[in-house]
């Protein structure tokens, strides 16, 4: 198993302090979509999964999900999220949800499929938390089901599909070269 290099953990925090700007961006895209009924903010939710996601398929090594989704929500707090410092505990849970599924795959897989289950782990510790604020034990059970539903399917959508294919265009232009080399070979692990 590899270690983290310093390299390692620049990248993956310089990758964190993009998705913060993004995240406190998505607050208010998230908010207006409240508007409309039956949940259909959820499906944007994913979005805050995905420094996660992307942080592990580029530098690909054990930690690393954790720490981007975690610096992720801190950079969200320190440029004035809407969610306060709750939003800490959110991306320490939502990394922490990624981390499991890329260690059950013993930090080898970089598959679609993988990377969506790490989404869906995402929207689970995002549902601890809620459960925990207390009121999703409120909803109706049709209500609550959509909530599950819409924000785990975002989870796999944008932090697993977007990120998956997000990090490939990023390997073909050569981008990551200087982190691992970009070859046919990585291209091909992608695929696995």
């Amino acid at each position: 198993m590899k270690r983290l290099t310093l390299t390692d953990i620049l990248v993956t925090v310089i990758i964190a302090v993009v998705f913060a700007i993004v995240y406190r961006l998505w607050g208010p895209v998230n908010d207006s979509l409240k508007l409309f009924p039956l949940q259909i903010n959820e499906l944007m939710y994913g979005m805050w999964f995905i420094a996660a996601t992307v942080a592990f398929l580029i530098i690909r090594k054990p930690g690393v999900a954790l720490i981007a989704e975690t610096a992720a929500a801190s950079g969200e707090f320190i440029v004035g999220s809407q969610y306060g410092l709750e939003v800490l505990v959110y991306g320490v849970m939502q990394g922490l949800g990624a981390e499991i599924v890329f260690a059950l795959f013993f930090y080898k897989s970089f598959s679609l499929f993988t990377t969506s289950l790490a989404g869906a782990a995402s929207a689970g510790g995002s549902f601890v938390m809620d459960w925990n604020r207390g009121y999703m034990a409120d909803l109706a059970t049709w209500n609550l089901t959509l909530v599950l539903v819409l924000r785990t399917l975002s989870g796999i959508l944008i932090a697993g599909v977007l990120a998956y294919y997000l990090v490939r265009a990023l390997e073909k232009t050569g981008v990551t070269d200087l982190l691992r080399p970009s070859s046919k070979s990585d291209l091909d692990t992608l695929e696995k």
